[in-house]
């Protein structure tokens, strides 16, 4: 059925308003390709950590490598949301999925070989987080290609369904490979992986979208996309808030191999479960959003998410019991999510098409690239503090900026 002719939103069941995104068939083949690529991506996320962790013993060494992974998206994702306004956002996306596979591929050949070493983890966490400059401010703005405006809000809650539920089963198939035999097969499940998106990509059918004339230069769309996120009330506010979690909400996944090494004494296998934890918790988030018939409340929600956020991270450092450190992760889970995504559903519903790409690089810079300077600045405090006193410090920062800013998201809306 053209998508055109498919029924409104409001007329669809509960289980159909849910699911209503499947009904475009550009969106299915985005949807499956992205899930098996992402559960390969976490494999890799937790297999990385652990491997450098393994090789160095330092929490500084793993703050440095978030640091050096995140920098390039703070650098460069403003230039990635002007590609995405100006170019085909979707050979951009062939060509970022492209990319990701060699770079998985050149790790996977190193470790297995037995020929890595802790500079070669530096770079090429580097060079993914080049990619991911790119990859993320236009594969965001891409949905909006993939659905109706009106299946808009409900579509990025399934993507956000689809991260987490990677986010459950990546890291607990990554901890029992790891423990099994070694984090190199991690790295090339992850390689192979990128084959479905790729795929799935090459297969869509897409109504072709004229980008914006490049008659301005690239510094002008820049100027022009900070004008509007600075002079629009409800955009600053949001970017300010979100840019808070990004810096300060590094610590506990930056730290996570610490606490499952020494402290919960869980080993590799306790790493990926605890991971998973924190997934279960996103997934249930993602699926809450998704299943909303529209947006309106969502500005008290995503204050109330950040600052659960906030006050989960204050609690978990406190537990030593390997349970109830898991247990308290999937509310952490939860809350991270709901602010995050419910954040991307907000600013994606008020933003004009035409500077979609520029706003959502945004988005990326607060959420990915202010993550480098937290995992940097959590590496030291927990080299100094040790780790959960850390932690403890920035959900207790979480909250007091949520306190701030949160009034100030809720007073744009109004």
């Amino acid at each position: 059925m053209p998508d055109s002719l498919l029924p409104p939103p409001e007329t669809l069941g509960r289980l159909a308003t849910l699911s209503r995104s499947f009904r475009h068939r550009n969106y299915r083949l985005f949807f499956f390709g992205q899930a098996i690529s992402l559960v390969g991506t976490w494999m890799q996320s937790v297999a990385l950590s652990w491997l450098l962790y393994r090789l160095t013993g330092s929490s500084l060494e793993l703050g440095l490598l978030g640091f050096c992974s995140q920098l390039p998206v703070f650098l460069f994702s403003l230039a990635g949301g002007v590609l995405a306004d100006r170019l085909n956002r979707h050979r951009l996306l062939v060509g970022t999925q492209v990319a990701s596979l060699i770079q998985a591929s050149i790790l996977a050949g190193l470790t297995l070989s037995g020929h890595v070493a802790t500079w070669h983890l530096y770079v090429l966490a580097s060079l993914l987080g080049l990619i991911n400059a790119v990859d993320v401010p236009v594969r965001q703005s891409f949905v909006v290609e993939l659905v109706d405006k009106k299946d808009l809000h409900n579509a990025i809650g399934l993507n956000s369904s689809m991260f987490n539920a990677a986010r459950v089963v990546g890291p607990s198939v990554a901890g029992i490979l790891v423990a099994a035999i070694g984090e190199g097969w991690c790295f090339l499940v992850n390689a192979a992986s990128f084959l479905a998106v790729i795929a799935g990509l090459l297969a869509m059918r897409l109504v072709p979208r004229a980008p914006i004339k490049a008659q301005a230069s690239i510094l002008a769309h820049l100027a022009e996309g900070f004008r509007f996120a600075w002079t629009t009330p409800f955009v600053r506010a949001t970017l300010l808030l979100l840019g808070a979690g990004g810096l300060l909400g590094a610590s506990y996944m930056v730290l996570m191999p610490v606490f499952a090494g020494e402290i919960l004494n869980a080993g590799a296998r306790g790493l990926g479960l605890l991971l998973s934890a924190a997934g279960v918790g996103s997934l249930a988030g993602a699926l809450t959003l998704a299943a909303r018939r529209e947006a309106a409340g969502l500005p008290r929600l995503v204050l109330g998410a950040a600052l659960g956020f906030g006050a989960c991270l204050a609690l978990f450092p406190l537990s030593r019991d390997f349970r109830l450190s898991a247990a308290i992760l999937v509310p952490t889970g939860y809350c991270m999510i709901v602010f995050m995504a419910g954040t991307n559903t907000l600013l994606q519903l008020r933003v004009p098409d035409e500077l979609r790409g520029r706003i959502m690089s945004f988005f990326s810079m607060m959420i990915m690239g202010m993550t480098p300077f937290g995992a940097l600045l959590s590496g030291a405090l927990a080299h100094w503090l040790g780790a959960p006193l850390t932690v403890g410090l920035c959900g207790g920062a979480i909250l007091a900026v949520a306190a701030v800013f949160g009034k100030k998201v809720l007073q744009a809306d109004s």
